[in-house]
């Protein structure tokens, strides 16, 4: 199972004027705008894309200097691709699936298959999900490739609760594809499989039953046992300086750690029962509440 949850600090849009980029900076993401025309306009000519895209339109519109102005850090497991993804078919495909109208699981499917091959320039391959969250801006509860749909949140609260959720800025970018290469190669190991099948998968999924159910003893248990499986057997995708401070989280009990995207750097995603407590114990690391309850 997963659960995606919008996350709205960082923004990005398509425009022709930044304020956010210098002329350098402008003229770079139009660089890459235009080489990833070029990927576009191949899958078009070749009939790849299954849906139509406007693929003139954004060629003029690059050639008039249109850009996709940012403030989302690339490689940090917060979405910058899939971001850009959501924006271009937003603005250019034909007969769009229109995010306004709360689509049915059928056309959410779609959506993520669209947004899979578009998002595969950058990854390789890619499930859609990242595009697919930028673009719906709700949260959604995936159970399989072929069921996912719109879930409600527990409450939150802005200012009074002390159980959060947040996010540490490791100040590193992380690759997304030499961390699944470390995870794949783990697979090839004797027991490993299994470990996940009988270990990792029920502990995720029980997080996530317990977030949306709304009980905090619960989800934080499984956050510890998911935790304590990522730094044992997926040691390698934690970054090196940032691995004392998961261990302190699990011998205080005070907070616990789990990779937020692929790994290797970016943001690690944070439990804890005491915001303030957490932020005692992390004194040197500046982390971000993203959730309250």
């Amino acid at each position: 199972m997963g659960l995606t949850i919008p996350f709205d600090f960082f923004k990005g849009k398509l425009t022709f004027k930044s304020r956010n980029f210098s002329a350098e900076q402008a003229a770079e993401s139009n660089r890459h705008l235009k080489e990833y025309a070029t990927f576009l306009r191949s899958k078009v000519d070749n009939g790849e894309l299954n849906f139509k895209f406007d693929i003139e339109a954004l060629e003029k519109d690059i050639e008039k200097g249109i850009l996709f102005d940012s403030t989302i850090p690339q490689g940090f497991g917060v979405g910058s691709s899939g971001a850009l993804v959501a924006a271009l078919y937003d603005r250019y495909a034909f007969d769009k699936i229109i995010n306004e109208e709360a689509p049915s699981g059928e056309k959410i499917i779609e959506l993520k298959s669209h947004f899979a091959q578009m998002e595969s320039y950058f990854h390789g391959t890619s499930s859609g999900i990242d595009p697919l969250i930028c673009y719906l801006q709700e949260p959604l509860l995936i159970n399989s490739k072929t069921s996912i749909n719109p879930v409600g949140m527990p409450g939150s609260t802005e200012t009074d609760g002390n159980r959060g959720i947040f996010l540490i800025n490791t100040g590193n970018p992380g690759k997304t594809q030499p961390m699944v290469n470390i995870f794949l190669d783990k697979c090839r190991e004797d027991g490993f499989v299994n470990l996940v099948r009988k270990e990792m998968i029920p502990f995720n999924n029980n997080c996530i039953k317990a977030f949306l159910k709304g009980e905090v003893k619960e989800l934080l248990s499984n956050v510890k046992e998911l935790s304590k499986f990522l730094l044992e057997y997926l040691n390698p995708m934690i970054p090196e300086k940032y691995q004392r401070i998961w261990k302190q989280g699990l011998e205080t009990e005070t907070y616990y750690l789990k990779l937020c995207g692929s790994g290797g750097g970016g943001y690690l995603l944070g439990f804890t029962e005491d915001l303030e407590k957490t932020r005692q114990e992390l004194k040197d690391v500046k982390i971000e509440v993203i959730h309250r309850f």
